[in-house]
């Protein structure tokens, strides 16, 4: 009988430990809550824009393209101003000396096709 009674004793108390558990709470959680609830935001002045944002204005309205007085005349002073083929044959050949320049494109795709000579390798 004794056995019994421990055995009811030891019910009781770890009924009460497991409905205390149950009934804790989180008070930090609680505070933090009521805190979030109570808050509440100042309310803004309606010139609290003053000075930080800048008033919007129109840019200015840009002139349109006006054609020269003398066209005709800047035309022909361009034309003598143009350089020639044959002035800028004479200056990529003298800029690019010692260079395969003028060969044309055959002379450039054949090289480009044509065997790679591999270096020997001795071991």
């Amino acid at each position: 009988m004794s056995s019994m009674k421990f055995l009811r004793q030891v019910a009781r108390s770890a009924r009460t430990f497991s409905t205390t558990s149950i009934a804790r709470k989180d008070l930090v959680q609680d505070l933090y809550v009521k805190e979030l609830k109570a808050y509440k935001a100042p309310a803004a002045a309606k010139d609290a824009h003053v000075g930080v944002v800048k008033n919007f204005s129109l840019p200015a309205v840009p002139k349109p393209p006006t054609l020269p007085v003398d066209l005709a005349a800047e035309l022909t002073a361009y034309d003598a101003t143009e350089p020639t083929k044959a002035e800028a044959e004479v200056t990529s050949s003298s800029v690019h000396a010692g260079e395969d320049v003028g060969k044309g494109a055959d002379a450039f795709l054949g090289f480009l096709e044509a065997d790679v000579k591999q270096a020997e390798v001795h071991h």
